[in-house]
């Protein structure tokens, strides 16, 4: 069966259309909204579990019949063989039903455990890099892995245990005065006091599951932190500070999962099991002694109160997997309900870009950062289509920050960035960073093939497009020198290469999908002497036509840049060319001379 993933229209950079709507407002109505176009399968788990639970009850109940007949006098054994085969048939029943529900429940997980992760992953993805930036890498993996394995396993075994449970509780009461009504009072007297004690269980065991899941993504973050950092960790020799902190990080998950487990020993409807059951047969055999039930009638009784152990047993599992399932639920929707600053704007302005860009102004501070604590601090310029910009200044002045704001990777904080004369706010997003491509100095490759990695922003390009990118790149050589040349699969983050190449197939990725704002961030600092004058005039080329803007410390590329900006803690201090710069400016010149 196939259905589509859900979703809720968040404001987000990106959605994906035809998706259904989930209520976000808390996990159960989440949860609840999840089940709502499968309720089919839900009541295909109600009629198993009632079934299941009615149909075990037949068990005792001809038991008993059957030990009438015997204590008769003369015994009617005669009839024990159609005891015999109610029981035979029944049972078969018993075990369709049982295999029905736990189908069912098991289909249902599995399909929570789709939805769910395809929910997070399509939030995740239009989550601004804002939330990105301030959010663990190794936590958000715990929550879309685990935590949403979880909720797989609170449905099966978890709720389709409870489910059950709660059938095999009920029918001893229903059921009781058949034989005498006084007897149903045992078992009503266990109802109460067993919610009771679950409701305390519950109560108890939710904040030291949160704790688990909570332990458990801390956990997570720090490995991953390590894994990604491992060549810090292996060059300053820290591997034994790591595992240190690792193992103290594996200490407090260990510590909560041993308090859950403390909690889950001392759990009082076992003792309140025992209580019943002989309360239940000494209630049954007084009976018997005045004469008010027969003998078959005290076993059948009893069976019934067996029935009890089913859902006292299942429910110290059940009711765990069922917390940590709400547990998880918090945990993801926490996550996805963590707002973005920016928005997809789906209805805002597209048009074919002619390169125009604009500051007005402009202020920003990230997040987490103090009030006044600004990295870009009420800056102003004009860039005319088709200039060539080179921004310069030392590291830490707010470069990187300010060329992020053209495609909207953050948004101002006051003032307005304008391209073609239409404030990027009032862009639609996707429209927007189609015709803006920024090359970072931290290459990002994925592992993948050389081919797909170029053709990443274009996916349908030619393999000629792709070869043509390649080559104005300077990357063509290189490529064919592996041995499966375009189609070479290369390593995460592209560590199978060297910083020039991973720069070099950035360039080629950006050539491809021919933006009409390029943005190069310190991107040719790994190229090498032998290959920069290729890769100048590589730029040089994709630069006639476009706006670009280049943050370099390069000389050469500074030169020819018809506008450079000079910035200083956050602000602009200097504009002008090479040549108004070196008269005016003694910012630049001490840039220059260096």
């Amino acid at each position: 069966m196939t259905t589509t993933p859900v979703t809720s229209e968040l404001q987000a950079e990106f959605t994906l259309p035809n998706r259904r709507e989930t209520n976000r407002t808390g996990p159960v109505r989440w949860l609840i909204s999840h089940f709502i176009p499968y309720w089919y399968i839900g009541l295909l788990i109600l009629i198993g579990a009632f079934g299941n639970a009615y149909l075990a009850a037949v068990v005792p109940v001809e038991i008993g019949k059957a030990f009438n007949a015997i204590m008769e006098n003369p015994p009617k054994t005669g009839l024990l063989m159609d005891f015999v085969w109610v029981i035979v048939w029944t049972q078969l029943l018993r075990g369709v039903l049982q295999f029905a529900r736990n189908f069912a429940a098991e289909w249902l997980g599995q399909l929570y455990e789709r939805n769910i992760r395809d929910e997070l992953y399509v939030s995740l993805l239009g989550k601004s890099m804002t939330f990105h930036n301030i959010q663990p890498v190794g936590d958000i993996m715990a929550r879309a892995t685990n935590d949403v394995r979880e909720i797989n396993f609170m449905f099966s075994p978890g709720i389709n245990l409870v489910i059950g449970s709660a059938n095999f509780v009920l029918l001893p009461i229903i059921m009781a005065p058949q034989y005498h009504p006084s007897l149903v009072i045992t078992p009503l007297v266990f109802l109460i006091i067993y919610f009771l004690l679950i409701w305390q269980y519950l109560h108890e065991l939710t904040p030291i599951s949160n704790r688990v899941r909570s332990r458990f993504g801390r956990l997570n973050t720090r490995l991953a932190e390590a894994l990604d950092g491992i060549e810090t960790v292996k060059g300053m020799a820290q591997e034994t500070s790591e595992i240190n902190l690792f193992e103290q990080n594996a200490q407090e998950f260990r510590d909560a999962s041993i308090r859950q487990g403390d909690i889950e020993a001392r759990y009082l409807p076992l003792l309140l099991l025992g209580i019943t059951q002989a309360a239940g047969l000494l209630h049954s055999l007084l009976l018997f002694r005045s004469g008010a039930i027969t003998a078959g009638d005290v076993v059948g009784y009893f069976g019934l109160l067996q029935l009890f152990g089913f859902p006292t047993f299942a429910s110290i599992f059940a009711y765990s997997q069922v917390s940590l399932g709400l547990a998880s639920s918090r945990r993801i929707l926490d996550l996805i309900n963590n707002e973005t600053d920016l928005d997809q704007n789906a209805e805002g302005y597209t048009a074919e870009m002619r390169g125009e860009v604009k500051f007005e102004d402009v202020s920003f501070a990230y997040q987490d950062a103090n009030e006044d604590d600004y990295a870009i601090d009420h800056i102003s310029f004009s860039v005319q289509p088709g200039q060539t910009v080179a921004i310069v200044g030392q590291t830490g002045t707010g470069k990187t920050s300010l060329v992020k704001l053209i495609n909207r990777t953050y948004d101002v904080s006051a003032g307005a960035v304008l391209v073609d004369g239409v404030d990027v706010k009032d862009w639609k997003l996707e429209s927007l960073r189609q015709q803006v491509s920024i090359i970072e100095q931290d290459i990002f490759l994925f592992s993948r093939k050389i081919k797909e990695n170029i053709a990443f922003g274009h996916p349908d390009a030619t393999d000629e497009e792709i070869i043509a990118a390649a080559k104005a790149a300077q990357a063509h050589e290189f490529i064919l020198e592996f041995q499966d040349g375009y189609e070479t699969v290369i390593g995460e983050r592209g560590v199978t290469l060297s910083g020039g190449q991973r720069q070099r197939l950035a360039l080629a990725r950006a050539f491809l999908t021919d933006p009409r704002i390029l943005v190069l961030d310190d991107s040719t600092s790994a190229i090498d002497s032998a290959t920069e004058d290729k890769i100048q005039r590589a730029i040089y080329a994709a630069a006639k036509g476009r706006t670009t803007f280049i943050i370099t410390h390069r000389l050469s590329q500074i030169r020819w840049a018809d506008l450079i900006i000079v910035m200083r803690k956050g602000a602009v201090v200097a504009i002008g060319t090479h040549e108004e710069l070196l008269e005016t400016s003694e910012a630049y010149r001490r840039i220059f001379s260096e």
